[in-house]
């Protein structure tokens, strides 16, 4: 027994030598596979649409969580997040320097300051699973992670002004599950991806019961969406109308120099004449670069040219708050009196500046933007414009599902108007046309879509595109629409239900043994 206790303790350290490499093999491995994994996700969203590719990335991450501390888990959330918020949104660079003319070492800073926030929230999703929850098995990747994903989701959605872009569910435009999208929304849709790789991570590893339980999930999380998704909960309020959609694709570093601004209203009136008879004419965000005020004279003609032919224009504007001066960014609907929508949701550090004076000092010494846009009121009635109820977003505005109800069910159509010309020749346009789809499936009404440079659309009820330009060329997008009344569950209940339902979820999980010890339980 002395021999084998001198011979043990000989061989100790060379044991544990090579289970500390095992150990750290293990982790780099794991690091590896999830920032592949978030560097592949993107695919999963437009121009790719790769969309049976997102339950796979999430289903690695779920494997790699399994086992790990909540440090580990933490790490690999964040891996993945970084990874995927990187090649998902390097456009934002485009945006920062190409138009904003940041130094470029700013810009790069200011991106990755970004997508080092967006990161913490898939991290944090690992870090409480593990620490509060099971990681590991069945009952963690069919219920405590997914719903633990959705409501860090949306609180990304929402906290410190939101942006919830690249939400998971965001890659499903395409597939069946957007049939979800009436039902609970992009939460809902998300919610269904990762009961999808939650399905997958116990196929690859679970036990035969188990598995059998997964292949359950699937049918019943994709059988009742492929139904779902030609089913309409809102029905035809109106006659068909005409419209068209007024693309000036005008670039972003010529729009606001003084020898574009004549071209630029040429530009428009042209369009406009091109598409006179048409019920409803639409120009883009901030078509015309002046403030409102300086261009009333040429909005007179032109609204003057259209009744004449019965047509409506709207167009996307600058103007000087009446009361105060300060500057918003609106949308004129020309008519006997022209009535205006205001942008409510600003983007911060693009329309607006959370800084203190002394850095607002800094970014005007350095020729940044600097000045702040003024905010509309939170709950403006729909535009009462050629018969139709048109409830309006500006630019990515229309990234905020929840903040549209207000004009449910009262609306029968939404209008878009952007100008991703901010964005150049990358994926984010078309990520946004996306985002655009899921707005209208999720109120069961058409979305019009007019862009500066593209992609502007038409998209019906269901979410799919009835039509859409090319991008970086004039064009005049004509279609015919109608007014939708009704409410589908998503506009009555918002996201709700689905928060509520994810917090219920993790109420009746079982907190792990050693959580329970903590509490002295």
């Amino acid at each position: 027994m002395r021999w084998k206790s001198r011979a043990s303790k000989g061989r100790r350290p060379l044991e544990l030598g090579l289970t500390r490499a095992l150990v750290l093999n293990r982790a780099r491995v794991k690091l590896i596979l999830v920032l592949a994994a978030g560097a592949l996700m993107p695919l999963a969203y437009a121009p790719f649409s790769l969309f049976a590719l997102a339950p796979v990335c999430l289903a690695v991450l779920l494997l790699t969580w399994a086992e790990a501390t909540p440090r580990q888990a933490f790490t690999l959330g964040y891996v993945y997040g970084f990874a995927s918020f990187l090649v998902g949104m390097y456009w934002l660079y485009i945006s920062i320097h190409g138009f904003g003319n940041a130094h470029p070492l700013l810009a790069i800073l200011l991106m990755l300051a970004l997508i080092a926030i967006l990161a913490l929230f898939p991290a944090a999703t690992g870090w409480i699973a593990v620490r509060w929850f099971s990681s590991h098995g069945p009952k963690a990747w069919l219920a405590a992670v997914p719903a633990l994903w959705v409501l860090t989701e949306w609180l990304r959605g929402w906290i410190f002004s939101g942006m919830g872009w690249l939400a998971v569910g965001y890659s499903q435009a395409d597939s069946w599950l957007m049939g979800y999208a009436s039902i609970g929304g992009i939460y809902l849709m998300s919610w269904c991806v990762l009961l999808t790789a939650g399905a997958i991570a116990t196929i690859v590893i679970g036990a035969r019961k188990a598995r059998l339980i997964a292949v359950a999930i699937l049918v019943a999380v994709w059988l009742p969406a492929s139904f779902l998704s030609s089913h309409r909960w809102t029905r035809p309020d109106s006659d068909i109308i005409t419209v068209a959609l007024a693309q000036g694709a005008v670039s972003q570093d010529l729009k606001w120099q003084p020898s574009q601004f004549v071209p630029t209203l040429q530009l428009y009136e042209g369009l406009t004449t091109a598409a006179l008879g048409r019920r409803l004419i639409i120009w883009p965000e901030a078509a015309i670069p002046a403030v409102y005020d300086r261009v009333v004279d040429y909005f007179d003609r032109i609204n003057a040219l259209a009744s004449e032919h019965g047509s409506t224009v709207l167009s996307g504007v600058l103007r000087a708050n009446p009361e105060t001066g300060a500057i918003q960014n609106s949308l004129v609907a020309l008519g006997e009196s022209h009535e205006f929508y205001v942008k409510r949701h600003l983007v911060p550090y693009g329309e607006y500046f959370p800084v203190p004076n002394f850095v607002r000092n800094w970014m005007r010494v350095l020729d940044l933007p600097h000045t702040d846009i003024s905010p509309g009121p939170p709950d403006q009635p729909p535009l009462t414009v050629a018969g139709q109820r048109l409830a309006v977003t500006i630019c990515y505005e229309d990234l905020f599902g929840a903040e549209q109800l207000h004009y449910m069910p009262a609306a029968t159509m939404l209008v878009n108007v952007s100008n991703d010309a901010w964005f150049g020749d990358s994926i984010a346009p078309h990520q946004h046309l996306d985002i655009a789809r899921i707005r209208a499936a999720e109120v069961g009404r058409y979305m019009l879509r007019a862009t500066n440079t593209g992609i502007s659309a038409i998209i019906d009820p269901s979410g799919r595109v009835v039509a859409q330009s090319p991008q970086f060329e004039p064009h005049l997008l004509e279609g015919a629409v109608q007014g939708f009344t009704g409410s589908t569950p998503y506009a009555r209940w918002g996201n709700l239900a689905v928060v509520l339902i994810a917090l219920l979820v993790l109420a009746v999980q079982r907190p792990t043994t050693k959580f329970t010890m903590r509490l002295g339980t």
